[in-house]
């Protein structure tokens, strides 16, 4: 059975919490970020050989170089709420949303 959630009014609801972000369809916009206020995913580099490497750290900076596109990574999953915010304003459907059982 899903887990079951309210709105404010006492609606019922089925949170989708996000499970993937497919970094070949990203494009990395960051719509998505500007509408979480919860640390769910955050910027991250893509290379050559489809390596996601997070900004700032020691492997960033080895691979700057071979560094195609930025796309966004989910990166804190555990504090995902599973109101959909992120996937109603994903232009490239990138995302996977799943209920929890």
């Amino acid at each position: 059975m899903p887990t079951v959630a309210y709105t404010r009014g006492g609606a019922e609801y089925t949170p989708v919490y996000l499970m993937k972000i497919d970094e070949q369809k990203c494009i990395g916009c960051g719509r998505c970020f500007k509408v979480c206020g919860r640390d769910v995913m955050s910027l991250h580099g893509l290379t050559e050989d489809g390596q996601v490497v997070a900004p700032g750290t020691d492997e960033w900076d080895e691979v700057e170089d071979e560094i195609v596109k930025k796309v966004m990574a989910l990166t804190g999953a555990e504090n995902c709420i599973g109101c959909g915010a992120c996937a109603r304003v994903c232009p490239s459907e990138c995302q996977t949303h799943a209920a929890l059982s």
